[in-house]
């Protein structure tokens, strides 16, 4: 089959739809499908090469915010927008996401879901065109429903393509954003919604939220649990002396990263776990900078900044690294998660994991028996179950034991490939 997967990139960290994706079409390849993945935005920033490094970005993020902010500037002359995309420039303007108005993010998201009613559409309409000259696809893969604006146009298009839809947990940002462009968001998925092929899931509990949220019956829903190339991740070895908490994950509160600054402080304070250490890595952008600031003067009040060890963007080696040190992992997100790459490469190193009931977590730990569940948004439960594996180290290595080989099966990208292939069937 001929697949064309349409991924917007970030630029300057990496974020798990784009971990997903580049493992995803890279196992379909291997498969013998002629898939390919096309940047959206800004660059991809994967753990390794790129499965299309040759295919250029075919709608740079600056010309997309100019067409929304101001439209004139659709007529300017194509080499100026050349000058405005180039991988440099869209780099530069990744390091100010998130400090973007909220009213502007409800501004484009909308304007990415309104299709050709939006001011944004001549940009869109190039990808379209350049799509046209590229042979005729069978499947037209949208990383995530934040795309669907493109969906009428590509159906019209393309007759006969299958539009596939992927899920990465896009609730949590359409509920962020300010009236009315939260509600008007999703009525503008609503609208679209049944006039995509199929839905992906990365889990059961998103598939069941989202069928909820869009009205849908059920019909045009999958689900195919995210997938990544595990073998890459060694099993850890952590310096006994010095148990480790680590946390792997963008550096913001709505993915727990304060619970478990708090989980930490309160167990060096009660001394159980002598010596312990805490490691915090993942996503840091100039937006998160005053949040982890204030975690950074609460640990240091509390006398443990020698203790902690901050490492924001990290490449894939030094990921691999990060995981390799730790004794145990949490990332107890506040909200529901549709899945948590970290968790199962934290699960693939051999690191137990403890997170919160709810959400994808309890379908991860079920499948793979690599960790252990606490209530959600409880700093008590998260601070004992930590404690627990931390102390006991028979039940810290049946886990780890327990959790590699199923993880590194049920969660591979050849597993999450042949997934995807038998739905397309």
């Amino acid at each position: 089959m001929r697949i064309v997967h349409l991924t917007p990139g970030t630029g300057s960290f990496h974020c798990g739809s784009c971990l997903r994706d580049n493992a995803l079409i890279k196992a379909l390849r291997v498969r013998k499908h002629d898939a390919i993945m096309v940047p959206l935005y800004l660059p991809l920033v994967t753990d390794n090469l790129a499965a299309n490094p040759e295919i250029d970005i075919q709608v740079g993020g600056v010309s997309l915010y100019l067409a929304q902010k101001m439209p004139w500037t659709r007529h300017l002359p194509r080499f100026i927008h050349r000058w405005l995309n180039s991988p440099d420039r869209l780099r530069n303007a990744s390091k100010k996401m998130g400090m973007t108005a909220a009213a502007t993010l409800g501004e484009m998201t909308l304007g990415s879901l309104q299709g050709k009613d939006s001011t944004q559409w001549s940009e869109w309409q190039r990808l379209i065109d350049w799509l046209k000259t590229q042979p005729k696809p069978d499947v037209i893969s949208l990383s995530n429903s934040l795309l669907c604006g493109l969906v009428p146009a590509l159906a019209e298009e393309f007759p006969g393509a299958k539009i596939v839809v992927s899920l990465q947990g896009e609730d949590s940002f359409l509920d962020t954003l300010p009236e009315p462009y939260k509600e008007q968001c999703w009525d503008a998925l609503r609208a679209i919604a049944r006039k995509v092929t199929l839905f992906v899931s990365p889990s059961q509990f998103y598939a069941d939220l989202i069928n909820k949220r869009l009205g849908l019956d059920g019909s045009q829903m999958r689900v195919v649990p995210n997938g990544m190339d595990l073998h890459s991740f060694p099993t850890a070895d952590p310096d006994p002396n010095f148990p480790t908490i680590g946390y792997f994950a963008r550096m913001i509160h709505g993915k727990g990263l304060t619970m478990v600054v708090d989980a930490f402080i309160a167990l060096a304070k009660k001394g159980t776990v002598p010596r312990l250490k805490l490691r915090i890595g993942g996503a840091y952008t100039a937006a998160d900078e005053e949040y982890v600031n204030g975690l950074k003067q609460k640990i240091a009040d509390a006398g443990l900044t020698q203790r902690v060890e901050w490492l924001p963007n990290v490449s894939f080696n030094e990921k691999v690294r990060f995981f390799r040190e730790l004794s145990v992992f949490s990332v107890p997100a506040t909200y529901g998660e549709a899945f948590g790459l970290y968790v199962i490469e934290a699960m693939a190193s051999g690191v137990p994991v403890v997170q919160p009931d709810h959400g994808a977590f309890p379908e991860i730990i079920a499948a793979t028996k690599g960790g252990v569940l606490c209530k959600p948004d409880d700093l008590d439960s998260l601070t004992s179950a930590l404690e627990d594996l931390l102390i006991d180290h028979n039940k810290r290595d049946q886990l780890a034991n327990d959790g590699i080989p199923r993880v590194r099966d049920e969660y591979s990208a050849t597993k999450m490939a042949e997934r995807f292939e038998a739905i397309l069937q």
